[in-house]
């Protein structure tokens, strides 16, 4: 707007100095033309001479007088030289009666030297002409300077348009930036995030309100979850431990027909025993803090293969692992082990006698890397995108004790933590699942 506005002014402005100009030469014109007709007629110079000569002292703008056939006839100002063919042209057309046309208004950087012709008429004849040539430099200047002035107001204007809009838009742009704050602290498991500073626009100060109150409510409800989550494994633990103890205590005064249905019913409590363990680690979870730190993975995941290592013998397994001596990233230590302890739970869980679980882990530049590869039965392909879901089981592995929680508690860990957890199916059989950490943070190797 102050391109277009200010655009149209500085061009008008410059129209009005140059007609300003214009119209007083034509007044100077006039009356060098009475002048001249005077002097033309008593065939005397000098009545036109001496005044020319003080105009030219006064304002530098010269004064020629042309007779009837062209000829320099007077003059005011520096010797006439020769005139240029355009000049020479409106002298004929001026000698023939008739009026030269006016200077069209330009820019200033394009304006040159003001020629005017007009004929002196007597008795409706043309005796001769007057030629005044007029510098353009005044009227340059003043222009220039209404450009100058309309520059410095548009400079100005714009800085104060500026500055109130930028306040503006921080006044109103604020609170939904610190709603923006809140809510990824919220992501990131914050569920106490709140926003204290409420200025703003009224509307987006009730916003804020309402966005501390649906906080305040998600964080009772996700509260509330956890504690019955928690208190429901609790309590279901006491009668179910105190079930099986019954079952063993019946046991004893059945016979061996008994046998099967005995072992079938202390497998199915043990197996509700791990799926209570299972919601117990998956409450806990949900409460965590953030508590990231620069760690050594790799240290991380030796120890927590060190502590598996029993449990894997006592199915014949074995448990390798490679990769980079030290790989320094920051996370959550907790979560880490948390996660690849129900990975490689899995890995041992369905990995048949005498095979190994090998453990690598890389820190490449985009983040580190742990990779768990078993040797197990493996699923199908068109399988693979259920793994990560909540008590889903292969139909192949019905049998095998589990609950279908392990890979998408791992997942869900991570994912927690910006990281993420991918499945494959190698060519060779078995799963090889990988769990990456995030990249935003610190990571580096150490080989």
């Amino acid at each position: 707007m102050l391109l277009v506005l200010g655009g149209a002014y500085a061009w008008s402005a410059a129209r009005s100095i140059q007609q300003e100009h214009i119209a007083e030469l034509l007044g100077d014109v006039a009356y060098f033309v009475t002048s001249a007709r005077q002097a033309l007629r008593s065939g005397s110079p000098d009545l036109v001479t001496n005044e020319a000569e003080r105009y030219f002292q006064l304002y530098g703008t010269q004064v020629l007088v042309v007779d009837r056939s062209g000829s320099p006839w007077a003059y005011g100002g520096d010797e006439p030289t020769v005139l240029d063919e355009a000049t020479s042209a409106q002298i004929q057309l001026a000698l023939s009666g008739r009026r030269g046309e006016l200077p069209e208004p330009v820019l200033p950087w394009a304006l040159t030297d003001s020629v005017m012709v007009e004929p002196v008429l007597d008795n409706g004849d043309a005796i001769g002409a007057v030629v005044i040539t007029a510098s353009v430099d005044v009227a340059r200047e003043a222009i220039l300077e209404q450009w100058a002035l309309l520059l410095g107001g548009a400079i100005l204007a714009t800085s104060v348009g500026v500055f109130v809009v930028f306040r503006l838009a921080n006044w109103v742009l604020g609170p939904v930036r610190r709603v923006d704050a809140a809510m990824e602290a919220i992501e990131r498991g914050d569920v106490e995030a709140r926003i204290a500073d409420e200025t703003g626009p009224p509307e987006l100060r009730s916003m804020i309100l309402i966005f501390n109150r649906m906080a305040q409510q998600i964080e009772r409800v996700m509260a509330r979850q956890q504690e019955f989550a928690l208190n429901a494994s609790h309590e279901l633990r006491n009668p179910l431990s105190a079930l099986l103890v019954r079952v063993e205590y019946l046991s004893t005064g059945l016979d061996a027909e008994w046998d099967r249905d005995i072992e079938e019913t202390r497998e199915e409590g043990r197996r509700m025993i791990r799926i209570l363990d299972t919601l117990l680690n998956l409450a806990r979870s949900s409460q965590r803090g953030d508590a990231v730190d620069v760690v050594d993975v790799a240290a991380i995941i030796r120890g927590r293969v060190e502590a598996w290592a029993q449990v894997a013998s006592q199915s014949a397994l074995t448990l390798d692992i490679d990769g980079d001596a030290v790989v320094w990233s920051m996370t959550d230590r907790t979560i880490l082990e948390s996660a690849f302890d129900a990975v490689l739970d899995n890995a041992v869980k369905f990995s048949p006698s005498g095979t190994r679980v090998l453990v690598s882990v890389h820190g490449p530049a985009q983040g580190c890397e742990i990779v768990v590869r078993d040797q197990g039965p493996g699923v199908d392909t068109d399988e693979l995108a259920h793994l990560t879901d909540r008590f889903w089981r292969s139909p192949r592995n019905r049998s095998t004790p589990g609950s279908g929680l392990g890979l998408a508690i791992a997942a869900d860990l991570l994912h927690a933590i910006g990281g993420s957890l991918r499945v494959e199916s190698p060519d060779e059989g078995g799963l090889a699942v990988h769990l990456r950490l995030a990249s935003g943070g610190v990571s580096w190797r150490t080989p």
